[in-house]
C-alpha cells in the first residue's frame, strides 16, 4: 500500500544505494500537477514504473489539468476549460502511475511521510480522510500564487488567475455582467462594465487582448443594448514604466503599441494601493472605476512551502535548491516549476517562472531519476532560454528567440511567432500524449470549434 501513516513494512531506497532487482520499488511521490509535475509524472511512468522500477504516485488538489498559460483565455472565454482538461485519473491509468486526491499541508522528513488534508464536495460531503504518504523520493511541484503584497480589497473583490476554477468564474462574471446590462432599465453606469487587470505581465497583457475581442462577440449575440466601443472599457495597471517589465523593451514596445490600438487604457507607474467593490484606488491619488478586477501582479511560493519541516525558503517563500534540483536540506526531496528557486551558473540569478523552464526541468529528472536508482552522482540542470512570447489574441503575437536556436537573438511578431507560440502548447502536450494523439486530437478541436460560438457564453 502506498498510503499509510507509518513506513516499517519496507525499507527506504536512499540515493547512494545501488538499484536491486529484487528490492522493494522506489517510491516516487510528485506533489503538483501542473506542467512541471504532471510531465514528470508521465515520464517517469511510462519508464519506470512501466519496467517496475519504482512506483510513481501525483498528488494534487485538483481532479483535471489546464496548461497554466491558457488560463487567460479561459478567463476571456474564447477557450472552453472542459475541452483542454486533461483527467488525472485518466493519465495515470494510461502511463503506470498512480494519482491521489489531496492537497499537501505537512511533512514529516524524519518518517518520509507527506500529509494531506481532507478533501470534501460542494455540499461539504467528506470524500477523502485526512491521511499520510509514505516516499523514497518527494518532488514538489505545487506552482506558485499570486502575491498581492498586502493590498487591501483584494482577496474580497478580485480574482486572481492562477487555477481554471478561477478562469471560470472570472468569465461567468463577465457574461452576466453583460447580460445584466442588457437588461436592466436604465442605461449602462459609468464604469459598470469596466475591467480593471492590475499587472501587466504576460497574463494581464494577453488577457487585456483577449477581452476586447471577446467582449465584443459576446455582445454580437443578441445584448443590442450595449455599444461596446462607448460601454465597454479595459483598464491595464502596472507599477513599473512599462508593460511586460520582465521582457525585453522591444516585445513590451510592440505590445503597448497593439494594445493601444484596441483602446486598452494603459496605466504605467501606477501601484494600486486598494481594491473596492467598485474599482481601484492607486497610489498617486487617482480612482479606477470597475466592476471587475483581475490581480495578476507577481507571485509567491505557496503558503505551505514554509511550514515543511525546516526547507529553505527565499524572500517569495519558494524552496531554494541546488542545481542538481534538490533541495538545499534534504537531498531525498527535490522541487521544479514556480515553487522552486534554482540557480543559473554564473550568478545569473535564479531560473525564471517560465512554462519553458517547468518542460526543461521535468525532462530532466525523467533522464537523471534512473542514475538516483542505480547511486549514480545527478548531473546539474542548465535552463536554456528559447527566448520569450506573448500572445495578443488574434491580433498579434510578439517575441524574440534566442540565438543559440537562430545564430542571432531577433524579434519576431504576426504568423511566425503565433506559430511559435502555439508550438509550445503542442510540446506540453506532446510530452503528455505523444506526437501521434497531439495531431489527432488537434484536428478534432478544430472541427467541433466550427460548430460552436468562438466565445464562451455560460
Amino acid at each position: 500500500m502506498l498510503e499509510t501513516a507509518a513506513n516499517d513494512h519496507k525499507p527506504s531506497v536512499t540515493s547512494d544505494r545501488a538499484f536491486k532487482e529484487d528490492a522493494p520499488l522506489h517510491e516516487i511521490v510528485i506533489v503538483g500537477g501542473g506542467a512541471a509535475g504532471l510531465e514528470l509524472a508521465t515520464g517517469l511512468g511510462n519508464t519506470l514504473a512501466r519496467r517496475k522500477r519504482a512506483r510513481i504516485t501525483l498528488v494534487d488538489k485538483a481532479r483535471a489539468h489546464l496548461w497554466k498559460p491558457l488560463l487567460h483565455s479561459v478567463a476571456a472565454g474564447s477557450l472552453d476549460f472542459d475541452e483542454h482538461a486533461l483527467d488525472y485519473l485518466a493519465q495515470a491509468h494510461w502511463h503506470h502511475f498512480g494519482y491521489r486526491f489531496g492537497e499537501l499541508i505537512g511533512l514529516d522528513r524524519a518518517r518520509k511521510q507527506i500529509q494531506l488534508a481532507p478533501t470534501h464536495d460542494e455540499e461539504g460531503v467528506e470524500i477523502t480522510p485526512p491521511r499520510s504518504l509514505h516516499y523514497d523520493t518527494l518532488v514538489i511541484a505545487i506552482g506558485s500564487i499570486t502575491n498581492d503584497f498586502g493590498t487591501p480589497g483584494v482577496s474580497q473583490h478580485a480574482i486572481p488567475l492562477e487555477t481554471p476554477e478561477q478562469a471560470v468564474r472570472f468569465n461567468h462574471r463577465l457574461v452576466n455582467a453583460c447580460i445584466r446590462a442588457d437588461a436592466q432599465p436604465g442605461p449602462v453606469r459609468p464604469g459598470q462594465l469596466h475591467v480593471a487587470i492590475v499587472g501587466a505581465g504576460a497574463t494581464g497583457t494577453e488577457l487585456a487582448a483577449e477581452l476586447h475581442r471577446t467582449t465584443r462577440e459576446v455582445v454580437a449575440f443578441g445584448l443590442d443594448r450595449i455599444d461596446p466601443e462607448r460601454d465597454i472599457h479595459i483598464t491595464l495597471i502596472e507599477a513599473a514604466d512599462r508593460v511586460l517589465p520582465a521582457l525585453p523593451p522591444r516585445i513590451s514596445d510592440a505590445a503597448t503599441q497593439l494594445l493601444k490600438s484596441l483602446r486598452v487604457d494603459i496605466r504605467t507607474n501606477s501601484k494600486a494601493t486598494e481594491v473596492r467593490v467598485d474599482g481601484v484606488q492607486s497610489a498617486d491619488g487617482g480612482f479606477i472605476p470597475s466592476e471587475l478586477m483581475i490581480w495578476s501582479a507577481g507571485v509567491k511560493g505557496p503558503d505551505v512551502l514554509s511550514r515543511l519541516d525546516g526547507l529553505e525558503t527565499n524572500r517569495i517563500g519558494q524552496l531554494v535548491v541546488a542545481q542538481t534540483l534538490q533541495t538545499t536540506r534534504d537531498p531525498d526531496i527535490f522541487a521544479i516549476g514556480d515553487c522552486a528557486a534554482c540557480p543559473q551558473p554564473g550568478g545569473a540569478g535564479d531560473v525564471p517562472p517560465r512554462a519553458q523552464a517547468a518542460h526543461q526541468e521535468a525532462s530532466h529528472l525523467v533522464k537523471q531519476f534512473p542514475r538516483r536508482l542505480k547511486g549514480e552522482p545527478l548531473k546539474p540542470y542548465v535552463y536554456h532560454d528559447f527566448g520569450s512570447l506573448v500572445s495578443l489574441g488574434r491580433f498579434s503575437t510578439v517575441g524574440n528567440l534566442m540565438g543559440f536556436l537562430v545564430g542571432k537573438n531577433f524579434f519576431i511578431e504576426g504568423y511566425f511567432a503565433r506559430l511559435m507560440y502555439r508550438s509550445l502548447y503542442k510540446m506540453h502536450e506532446a510530452a503528455l500524449h505523444g506526437v501521434a494523439n497531439v495531431i489527432l486530437s488537434s484536428i478534432g478541436r478544430s472541427f467541433r470549434r466550427r460548430d460552436a460560438p468562438m466565445v464562451k457564453l455560460h
